[in-house]
């Protein structure tokens, strides 16, 4: 019997590891779509000189887009690492999953935004700073054990940084 839970353990954190990546892997797309789309915007008006930089919007954005992708991208090393964990038993990171699962979408979602300028985009980083000090709260508890929580917490950090900053312009 303890064979058989261990097998399904097992299948279990790999079924979830193969989420996670597809997760990872289709935020990584669209924002790579998203950001495709600006650079074919951007040779649409090519030999448009200054009336293109007047309306380049979304170039200011960059450290912001920059910010909430490194969240995305060290989100999930964390939270796979967290899974691996849980597969052994050790339910001590069970609330750092929740939140940086709460925090992937956001943050994701974020760098979107931002990449379109869009109209409600200081309503969504008033938000995120929320959700992403919720997760580097939970992050720092662990940052001693380990690196992927570290790296996350301080991702978080850098991406509430640039939240501010936004809602302050």
């Amino acid at each position: 019997m303890q064979d058989m839970t261990q097998r399904f353990d097992s299948l279990t954190m790999s079924r979830r590891r193969l989420i996670t990546a597809t997760v990872g892997t289709g935020v990584a797309l669209s924002a790579m779509a998203t950001f495709s789309r600006s650079a074919t915007a951007a040779d649409e008006h090519a030999g448009h000189g200054d009336h293109m930089m007047m309306h380049d919007d979304a170039a200011h954005h960059q450290p912001l887009i920059d910010a909430a992708l490194a969240c995305v991208n060290r989100g999930n090393v964390c939270i796979d690492h967290c899974y691996k964990l849980l597969g052994e038993g050790d339910t001590s990171l069970k609330i750092c999953v929740r939140t940086v699962a709460a925090m992937l979408p956001m943050c994701a979602a974020l760098a979107s935004l931002a990449a379109l300028d869009a109209p409600r985009l200081k309503d969504l980083a008033r938000l995120c700073i929320d959700i992403c000090s919720d997760c580097e709260t939970e992050c720092r508890k662990h940052q001693d054990h380990h690196a992927s929580c570290r790296g996350c917490a301080d991702s978080c950090a850098d991406c509430i940084k640039e939240c501010k900053a936004l809602i302050a312009a």
